[in-house]
């Protein structure tokens, strides 16, 4: 009888610690789906070039297109509504909250050092180009994990 109880608590260890491992798999591989479709964002938002401004010879972002690039793509990226919300059929469960969308643009001297202390985050930029932060807050599989929430950084230049 001893043993029965002991193989039964064994086995229920064992299985938690397969929920452990399944569920920080899972993080790390949404994880990185998200740091990719910020990074893709970012990037579209840096080649939002002010083509009024590229008639007269110079090379700088449109502030507003950058913005709504950025932003169109990360829903895209990551099937989100307008509101930033995930579609029904997604992963994610919680909204999206960008932190931080920031367009540099040639009214800064290059190179230019971006800092958000508040998120730990800083990057030197070479060219015009667009800092995104967001985050977001990952729906565990199992409850074995404590509540995560990522907070998922970018930036990207404007590529000639």
């Amino acid at each position: 009888m001893n043993k029965l109880l002991l193989f039964i608590l064994l086995v229920a260890f064992c299985m938690a610690l397969f929920a452990l491992q399944a569920d920080e798999e899972l993080a790390m591989h949404q994880y990185f789906d998200l740091k990719h479709g910020v990074n893709r964002a970012a990037h579209a938002g840096a080649q939002a070039v002010d083509k009024t401004l590229l008639a007269q010879g110079r090379v700088d972002l449109d502030k507003d297109a950058a913005r709504e690039t950025a932003l169109l793509y990360l829903r895209e990226n990551l099937r989100l509504d307008e509101g930033l919300v995930p579609l029904p059929d997604t992963f994610l469960q919680g909204q999206v909250s960008v932190l931080a969308l920031e367009v540099i643009g040639t009214e800064q001297t290059f190179p230019y050092r971006y800092e958000q202390p508040a998120y730990n985050y800083a990057v030197t930029l070479n060219r015009p180009g667009v800092v995104m932060i967001i985050e977001v807050r990952y729906p565990r599989m199992y409850n074995v994990l404590k509540p995560v929430y990522w907070t998922v950084k970018s930036s990207a230049e404007l590529v000639l």
